[in-house]
């Protein structure tokens, strides 16, 4: 038998990330960074896909991903 034993602080950390961008949804929308969006965006997309993929499932990983990706998606689409 193989033991696997999945870090949870990584993905506990990225939290961080999708509060600060709810605290940007005050910011004028003229002032949000696309290309930083486009790879919060990108970066919760992929990693969502690849928590999934992964044996064990991390779903620690995946629902910090998916609400990473979803608020960059929103910030985006403020900006257009």
């Amino acid at each position: 038998d193989v033991i696997v034993i999945v870090f949870f602080w990584a993905p506990t950390f990225k939290w961080m990330i999708t509060i600060s961008n709810i605290g940007d949804m005050e910011k004028p929308a003229h002032m949000i960074s696309t290309n930083q969006q486009l790879a919060i965006f990108a970066t919760g997309t992929i990693w969502c896909r690849y928590s999934l993929a992964v044996v064990p499932k991390n779903y620690n990983l995946m629902i910090v991903n998916f609400f990473m990706g979803l608020s960059a998606g929103f910030q985006l689409y403020r900006k257009t």
